[in-house]
């Protein structure tokens, strides 16, 4: 048989050279008993002087074939993102209970990032993939690809209204709905709105929440106190010129803890009281709530559960109780934590 150094040979070909079948010589690199000493030394010498190596994904795929994979895809954005974390805790904890592993990745944010991530998931045949989105993904090729392969998905926090897919949300539009309809309640009329971008189903859900509690109160919404600012440095930056203004606002409603303590760190360098002055409200009751003083009111998410019931939808989907082109669709209630920066 002649060979170069770039050339690939197989167990067809090394059967073929040999004059044994192909299923002697995969025995036979296993070091099956099965084959006699002598034949299994001929056959390795063989391959080793022809630099063969068995296929070991050709090998894993022939596995999965009768075992699937019990390993779960997860996409996060931002793992340190203290929200992500905690639904990261609750797939981590109910995928052990149900006897999955987990191999976790993050897209940092990037579109470009979570098509190499989804990739990486096919190669590695997980059984599924639990994924937020990216910010600024906006072509969904990728996830069509999981779907075509018949890789089950559950979207949570970001979905992807694209992908015909299962997800677990909070209630969103209500956790916003009832933290400005708590500002009302509570004297402020001049509420101020900081969300992220409205590509995001989120941004949307929330800020629909937010105008409709004002509306339902018999407040006018005004567009020049309604900012895309969903960090804290922005905050910082944007709440100077905000508060600066004549008819500044008397109450703030932000996307995301960060920005509210932003917003509350800028409010007590330039001197105005929380909640006197000003009351703020976050959505997501982080760690950093109860660091800052006053503490922060915000809305509670309830990640752990949602990190939960993301692992128990796709399990569903992975074991065949639910069908593959069933979307379901779970929301965790939200609830309102109420502390110093508001009244």
């Amino acid at each position: 048989m002649k060979t170069n150094e770039n050339t690939t040979i197989t167990m067809k070909d090394i059967a073929r050279e040999l004059g044994v079948s192909v299923a002697t010589v995969s025995r036979a690199l296993k070091d099956s008993p099965r084959i006699s000493t002598v034949q299994k030394e001929r056959i390795k010498a063989f391959a080793r002087e022809h630099n063969f190596y068995p296929n070991l994904t050709a090998e894993q795929l022939r596995h999965n074939r009768v075992r699937p994979s019990n390993i779960i895809g997860v996409i996060m954005p931002q793992i340190a993102h203290y929200y992500f974390s905690t639904i990261l805790s609750g797939i981590e904890k109910q995928a052990r209970i149900r006897g999955y592993n987990i191999l976790v990745a993050q897209s940092e944010e990037r579109c470009d990032l979570e098509k190499i991530i989804c990739e990486h998931f096919i190669k590695n045949r997980v059984c599924g993939v639990i994924v937020a989105q990216a910010k600024d993904t906006v072509d969904y090729d990728h996830f069509e690809k999981l779907n075509d392969m018949g890789i089950p998905m559950v979207f949570y926090d970001r979905i992807c209204t694209g992908i015909n897919a299962s997800r677990v949300v909070v209630d969103d539009y209500m956790g916003a709905f009832t933290a400005v309809t708590h500002l009302i309640e509570t004297g402020c009329r001049r509420i101020a709105f900081y969300g992220a971008s409205m590509k995001l189903v989120i941004s949307k859900n929330r800020y629909n929440g937010y105008r409709d509690a004002l509306l339902r109160h018999g407040l006018k919404t005004d567009e020049s106190i309604e900012f895309i600012c969903d960090n804290r440095e922005d905050a910082e930056i944007l709440t100077t010129k905000v508060l600066a203004r004549p008819d500044r606002p008397d109450a703030f409603f932000a996307i995301n803890d960060d920005t509210a303590i932003g917003i509350l760190y800028t409010a007590k360098r330039m001197g105005l009281r929380v909640p006197e002055d000003v009351s703020i409200c976050g959505f997501t009751n982080c760690e950093r709530a109860t660091a800052c003083e006053p503490m922060l009111t915000t809305v509670e998410q309830r990640g752990q559960m949602v990190g939960e019931e993301a692992v128990d939808v796709l399990v569903a989907h992975v074991e065949g109780t639910l069908p593959k082109d069933k979307v379901e669709k779970k929301v965790v209630r939200t609830r309102l934590v109420v502390r110093g920066t508001t009244k």
